[in-house]
């Protein structure tokens, strides 16, 4: 690549001026749909040569195989040349027009585009446009995206080494993209830094930098379904852009919109999964937990008493504080939801609506007209604060639930870990769960302790077997041991004091429906078994007659005996 752009200044691919543009490889496509010959012979007598000076390939022959991408590129070209008197595609341009919601995505896209097409201006030309977009649409091994974007939102120098907070970075950008298609509205989170510090530092464990390939596999290893969903949003702007970019002539209150045939096409979903989950809100005016906690991690001071402004908190308010915030906030069922297998957030199906052309769509109807799918809604079974502490109120809550489930144990030193069940619990001596059974630590460090089927483990009154809750594939040396009180937790030989838990449904409200009929069931057993009413021709007949006869009493129906 030593000679590759040194005779840029001689070529003029068009991408250092307007007027050199019309003569050269960068002015479009039709002098290339010859086979080349027309770059071939705009530098006679140069061998060797690859690249122009705005990073087009002129080894590179092939007609335009994307007619959106050539669309999309003649479209910017015509901005730049309006806005700068360039004709190619500039970073702005390309960001505003094409990523009018998140222009940082955009550069940071740009930039990679520009990176791969070793391009020397500040510009890429028309054909490197196209060529390196069509590169980009044409990726389909799921490690070598995972590979670009971590890159993309690296430095792009030589060492090309990623940095803590370049990885943090792509992982916000994901949560933000997420949130903004969430069906109740874009939506934040105030413990979302410490979510995404929690896996920034497991991967990086104190080191300073790290390599991209790394990065790539621990992200497989841990969090594999995080990134791809931003690569969908990136496909489907680069192929559809060209629809929403209003030209001049055309009259619109905005300069991006989106188009009637792109909504009738069902593509202004961006392709986007609904794998985040909706976090179903407790009662406010039901029992009160000391405070109330929001779904994104805020914490209200309702039944607090009322504070001077400005005062300190006490070491016994902090720690109350510290004790009402979530078990699982929004930012940490993203992070699960993108790191267990897809049956936990798995969409779940609406009936079309009745009137799909109407204008007046809210959000959570539109997209069940495009893709007849909501997100997944994880409903709380139990937590400890509320419905109390102990083995017989976990087993009440959990039994009987026959979905798939997440339990959540946070323990003295800010720790907090997650057992993911598949299946119904149910009490056996034996390890249950499929395919989708894992253990997770999430806080302080984010990591997958292990993933594998028959890993867990709950007995409570079987005797002759251990007692209480386990989670790891050896029975010999669980992961995680929770004893019968579930008091406290062992994780790597030390025991922790388990301070509260969570158990989450993941399933449909089919299933929540069918334990609530069973738990109604057995109230109403209950109470019918209490007061035992029967003819005389029934008691005849009745099972506890022989055994008073058996224990002789003969005349037990006579009251003076």
């Amino acid at each position: 690549m030593g000679n590759a752009h040194s005779g840029g200044k001689q070529q003029g691919s068009g991408s250092s001026s307007p007027s050199k543009a019309k003569g050269n490889a960068g002015a479009g496509e039709p002098a290339q749909a010859n086979g080349g010959s027309a770059v071939a012979g705009a530098v006679p007598g140069v061998r060797g040569m690859t690249r122009t000076a705005s990073g087009a390939d002129i080894q590179d022959r092939s007609q335009a195989q994307f007619q959106p991408v050539d669309k999309l590129g003649r479209i910017l070209a015509k901005k730049c040349e309006e806005l700068h008197g360039i004709h190619g595609v500039t970073g702005d341009v390309f960001a505003r027009y094409v990523f009018p919601k998140y222009p940082d995505l955009g550069h940071k896209l740009f930039r990679y585009l520009r990176f791969m097409s070793h391009a020397k201006t500040e510009h890429l030309g028309l054909v490197a446009f196209r060529q390196q977009s069509e590169k980009f649409l044409a990726l389909l091994d799921d490690s070598v995206i995972l590979e670009s974007y971590v890159r993309m939102f690296g430095d792009l120098n030589e060492s090309e080494l990623i940095k803590p907070e370049n990885l943090k970075h792509l992982l916000r950008t994901c949560y933000n993209l997420a949130m903004a298609h969430y069906s109740d509205g874009p939506q934040s989170c105030r413990l979302l830094n410490r979510t995404l510090d929690s896996v920034v530092q497991s991967c990086f464990f104190s080191k300073e930098s790290l390599s991209p390939g790394y990065i790539c596999r621990w992200l497989e290893n841990n969090v594999p379904r995080l990134v791809p969903p931003i690569h969908k949003y990136c496909v489907h702007a680069l192929s559809t852009s060209h629809r929403t970019i209003m030209d001049n002539s055309m009259v619109s209150n905005s300069e991006t919109v989106v188009s009637i045939s792109a909504i009738n096409a069902g593509e202004a979903s961006y392709g986007l999964e609904l794998q985040t989950p909706i976090l179903e809100k407790t009662n406010p005016f039901g029992k009160e937990l000391g405070g109330g906690v929001g779904a994104g991690g805020g914490i209200g001071g309702a039944s607090m008493l009322p504070r001077e402004p400005g005062k300190p908190l006490t070491a016994e308010e902090r720690e109350r504080l510290k004790n009402q915030q979530p078990l699982l906030p929004l930012s940490e069922a993203w992070l699960l939801a993108g790191s267990l297998p897809p049956l936990y957030s798995k969409p779940q199906s609406v009936p079309a609506p009745i009137n799909p052309n109407s204008a007046n769509l809210t959000s959570h109807i539109f997209l069940a007209k495009l893709l007849s799918l909501v997100p997944s809604h994880w409903t709380s079974l139990y937590d400890s604060r509320l419905d109390g502490s102990g083995t017989n109120r976990f087993l009440h809550h959990v039994l009987g639930y026959r979905g798939p489930n997440l339990i959540l144990f946070r323990c003295e030193d800010d720790l907090l870990f997650c057992v993911a069940n598949p299946n119904e619990w149910r009490e056996t001596h034996l390890y249950i769960g499929d395919e989708g059974s894992c253990c997770l630590q999430l806080l302080p460090k984010f990591q997958m302790l292990e993933k594998k089927p028959k890993s867990l483990y709950l007995n409570t009154h079987i005797r002759g077997y251990p007692k209480g809750l386990r989670a790891g594939s050896d029975p010999r040396k669980p992961i995680l041991i929770v004893d019968e009180h579930f008091e406290r937790l062992e994780y790597r030989a030390l025991q922790h004091k388990i301070l509260s838990i969570e158990v989450w449904g993941c399933g449909n409200q089919q299933q929540r429906d069918v334990q609530l009929d069973i738990k109604k069931w057995q109230v109403k057993e209950a109470e019918r078994q209490r007061t035992v009413k029967m003819t005389a021709a029934d008691w005849m007949d009745h099972p506890d007659r022989y055994l008073l006869e058996l224990g002789g009493r003969q005349n037990y129906n006579n009251s003076s005996t």
